[in-house]
């Protein structure tokens, strides 16, 4: 595209701050986002040294080039001595950095059960001290497993499996305890193995929902810390805990039962201090612990379907044995009976991730009286999440809820849900421990018509926080990022991304490449990301979708057997253990922490995941001949790219050699990747052996499969040529020529449409961000004709599609397949990059889009190192850009070399760079910026 030189000035942008009001006239720069372990204000954590952090946003729009010169940070055990300035437990006094994030806790050994208060205040370049941040706190769970003294406790009940559905109702355990005196401190801390609700005479205790988060049972259990300081009294008091089946019924969980009963369990304890801070030695004056003691009684409620695969089913409720007096002080002993003991294996350890709630509300748009007589609420998108819906009847009539996420259909993937009418004649199901997903809901048995207004729906995910904003002129475009993200939150409950919410539930590694970047360039997901980690350390080692194993064992005759191995194996989902994969699925160990350290700075996450990338590298080394990874598994352990458009057509035979040349070049950037870790480790003897061994493979790859005459590699389809270019496969003098071949593959073999599936897509679209082609991302991108997401707006979605087709059955209309563009509107369009891990040095890059119409572009990135803005627009061959950087930050600003900018007004605080690849390179301080 021709260009006429266009020449901008540059001048100041004036953003409006409402905060000013509130503050220090003399004040310039302000503390927010402050963070614990990336975490606000955290409960029950058990890392003795956590990680605190804040951002740092400017008061002055007039400023340029603020940063922190140093930082103090204050710890104390009490509100009233921070109010003080005495940090008792940890003052760091000013220490001269400009570190904002990932700073270690320093300062006396913390105690078990306390909560402390900090804060933190800066110098800025000029010396001047800030204000004191707000006010923060964090409370420590326990750090020796010999302090947790609750026993495992439930009822006699046991799942038995073979069933359509669940056999245990959902069990009530209940203690009444008497306190001598007013309590100033009561935290319970609790751990369960399927979800459980805490109430504290009567009263149910926090907003989190479906707890805990989703944890690999046969090894560990994760409590959550409640605080219920305000809600026990001297005198009588009763706390209640609420089981429901759900993950104790898992069938994964139960192959290794560890001692673990087919039941719900759950493992609490709760201390009772006089003082509101207890000192490090101040004892508790009473505790309660879950034990013999403890009383359990049937609830009215219990799980639909048996928590497997195409059955996770829903829910029933009994009206009929409904109690609201169940957890009261004055409720009725009668049927209740003395709980069992029971002794599993697991590790207790704290859950260091957001909770799940009920959010976004959904509100039905219709309702359709059919011929057999049930009503069809449409509520006009698909979903995963809770419903709440009034019935009536006579009593002991049953009302059915079925959920579809095809207008064709009135259930899909067995999800439905029942409620019996008690002797009222009226009820209102509400999901408890388990969630619906899909657009459409049949009603069944009601005698008269629901009324619309009165049906309800929510979102519910991990409680993570948003980080983005996105719009630009394009409205498909506006579309895809919009589902793409709906489609996103949807799949991230229990403290993981899901495949789907409705078939599997599983933590499918290959589709993570699909859905990590996309998260973080949206979300603010450090806590959920380093706690799906740790669920990855815990499933290694055990064996994966299907036998016919490495060591030459005999190959196994059952799906999911559960074996260990005891070596660098990886399932190819964790912490759910299903499922079938290849390399790509098991080497997300190596690629998530990468991506992780790249986009928050996070070291530790590197250290803590070290030995768990070695080990799978030393497995995969154990199936490599000849520089080459060969074929290795059963035949669902060996995939490379997944649903390509027409694939289960064409057959995706991981036998065909395209498969074995993908995989092999994934193997290739996983070792390179490790070798980049283990660089910033300082593990330089395992950099040199990970850059041999990916050397020497890529050179074997590149013998047996290139194609000169093509400069294409293998079958030359699209993900074959971005995972040998991502890869480093690829010689370097040949590099212009194969990518050459692959835009040839985009724009003239497949017209301009994506033909890739899960795996390939990803590094398709990761390969072309790193080469700046957001040209053809673009047309990809707007596509309205199969295969795309253009097609699937066109055919009513209202979520990202499992496969490219629509009307193949049993396949997921909500699922985490092709979420990767989702990283490319941040960073490609509106142009936000980091140029430094953890953002301490950003890119704004002016999107290479070529002759589109696209003319402008409106976006935020709140990261690590403060919000950035950008706003561009194309108008009458001008360009316009606007941008905000963040405090303690510098940007380099990167536009076509067609432009020109004149930087006169602003000498000192923007510096032109040499020009770079077709871009004009400036330099610039923090502040806000027009040009």
């Amino acid at each position: 595209m021709n260009h006429k030189p266009v020449t901008v000035l540059l001048s100041v942008l004036v953003i409006s701050l409402n905060c000013l009001a509130n503050l220090n006239k003399k004040e310039e720069i302000g503390l927010y986002g402050l963070t614990c372990e990336y975490l606000t204000n955290p409960k029950g954590i058990d890392e003795q040294q956590p990680r605190l952090g804040w951002k740092l946003r400017s008061l002055n729009e007039k400023l340029y080039g603020q940063t922190q010169e140093a930082y103090r940070l204050i710890v104390a055990s009490s509100q009233e001595l921070l109010q003080k300035n005495k940090g008792d437990v940890w003052d760091s006094k000013w220490v001269n950095s400009s570190q904002t994030q990932q700073i270690a806790y320093n300062g006396h050994p913390l105690s078990s059960d306390r909560t402390y208060y900090w804060k933190v205040c800066i110098k800025d370049e000029r010396s001047q001290v800030s204000a004191w941040s707000d006010v923060n706190s964090f409370t420590t769970g326990f750090f020796d497993p010999k302090e947790w003294k609750g026993q495992w406790i439930g009822d006699d009940q046991r799942f038995t499996p073979g069933g359509a559905d669940c056999n245990i109702w959902d069990p009530w355990l209940k203690k009444t305890f008497t306190l001598k005196e007013q309590t100033g401190r009561a935290f319970i801390y609790v751990a369960s193995v399927g979800y459980h609700e805490l109430y504290v005479n009567g009263v149910k205790v926090g907003d989190g929902i479906l707890a805990p988060v989703v944890t690999d049972h046969t090894k560990r259990a994760r409590y959550i810390a409640y605080d219920i300081t305000a809600l026990v009294r001297k005198g009588k008091n009763i706390i209640g805990l609420w089981l429901g089946a759900s993950w104790s019924i898992f069938g994964p969980y139960h192959l290794e039962a560890n001692n673990r009963p087919l039941t719900p369990v759950v493992s609490a304890q709760a201390f009772f201090y006089k003082s509101k801070n207890p000192s490090k030695t101040d004892l508790p004056f009473d505790t309660l612990l879950t034990n013999q003691e403890w009383k359990t009684k049937k609830s009215p409620n219990k799980l639909l379907g048996v928590w497997d695969f195409s059955n996770m089913g829903g829910e029933q409720w009994d009206d009929r044995k409904a109690d609201s007096n169940w957890n009261l002080v004055t409720g009725a002993e009668e049927g209740w009976k003395p709980v069992e003991l029971y002794h599993p294996k697991l590790v207790v350890s704290a859950q260091m991730v957001e909770e799940n709630r009920r959010l976004t509300p959904i509100k039905p748009i219709g309702i359709e009286h059919r011929p057999d007589g049930s009503y069809r609420v449409d509520f006009g998108t698909n979903f995963a999440g809770w419903t709440e819906i009034p019935v009536s009847g006579q009593p002991g009539d049953t009302i059915r809820f079925n959920f579809s996420e095809r207008k064709s259909m009135e259930t899909t993937f067995n999800i439905r849900s029942s409620f019996i009418i008690g002797a009222t004649g009226k009820g209102v199901f509400r999901n408890r421990f388990n969630y619906s997903s899909g657009r459409w809901l049949t009603i069944k048995g009601l005698k008269e018509a629901p009324r619309l207004d009165l049906i309800k729906g929510w979102l519910v995910r991990t409680n993570y926080k948003n980080a983005t904003t996105f719009e630009c002129s394009d409205t498909l475009m506006n579309w895809i990022y919009d589902k793409v993200r709906w489609t996103f939150e949807n799949l991230s409950l229990g403290g993981y991304v899901v495949d789907c919410p409705q078939r599997e539930r599983m933590g499918y590694g290959g589709d993570a490449h699909a859905t990590s970047e996309t998260g973080m360039y949206n979300y603010q997901l450090g806590a959920f990301y380093t706690k799906w980690m740790q669920d990855w350390r815990d499933v290694q080692g055990t064996e994966p979708m299907v036998g016919n194993m490495y060591d030459g064992r005999t190959a196994r005759k059952t799906v999911t057997s559960g074996r260990l191995f005891n070596n660098g194996i990886l399932p190819h989902t964790a912490p759910t253990y299903w499922g079938g994969g290849g390399p790509a699925w098991g080497g997300i160990v190596v690629s998530l922490p990468w991506y992780v350290y790249e986009h928050y700075g996070d070291k530790k996450i590197l250290e803590e995941n070290y030995q768990l990338m070695k080990n799978w590298l030393s497995f995969l080394d154990t199936q490599v001949e000849d520089n080459m990874l060969k074929r290795f598994g059963g035949q669902w352990d060996f995939l490379g790219d997944w649903l390509w458009p027409n694939a289960t057509a064409e057959g995706m035979n991981n036998d065909k050699p395209q498969t074995l040349f993908f995989n092999n070049c994934y193997r290739v950037y996983n070792l390179r990747t490790a070798q980049r870790v283990a660089q910033v480790l300082g593990n330089d003897k395992d950099a040199l052996n990970w850059e041999r061994e990916a050397d020497s493979a890529a050179d074997a790859i590149h013998k047996k499969f290139f194609n000169p005459a093509t400069h294409t590699y293998s079958d030359g389809s699209l993900a074959n040529l971005a995972m040998a270019l991502l890869s480093e496969t690829v010689p370097a003098e040949l590099r212009a020529k194969v990518m050459k071949a692959l835009e040839d593959e985009i724009l003239i073999k497949n017209k301009g449409n994506i033909s890739a599936g899960i795996t390939g897509g990803t590094v398709l679209f990761k390969l072309l961000r790193q080469e700046l082609r957001d040209d053809l991302i673009f047309t990809m991108l707007s596509k309205t004709t199969y295969p795309g997401w253009g097609y699937m707006r066109d055919n009513d979605a209202t979520t990202i599609w499992e496969m490219w087709e629509k009307d193949l059955p049993g396949h997921s209309l909500l699922h985490s397949s092709f979420l990767f563009p989702g990283a490319w509107f941040i960073e490609g369009l509106a142009g936000i990059k980091k140029n430094d891990p953890g953002f301490s040095s950003i890119i704004i890059q002016q999107p290479n889009m070529g002759n589109t119409r696209l003319s402008w572009v409106r976006a935020s990135y709140d990261g690590p190192s403060g919000r950035v803005e950008t706003r561009w627009k194309r108008s009458a061959g001008q360009l316009q850009l606007k941008l905000t950087v963040p405090p303690n930050t510098t940007a380099v600003l990167k536009v076509s070399d067609q432009e020109h900018i004149l930087i006169s007004e602003l000498k000192g605080r923007i510096q032109e760079l040499p020009n770079e690849g077709g871009y004009r390179v400036y330099e610039l301080q923090s502040g806000s910026y027009s040009f």
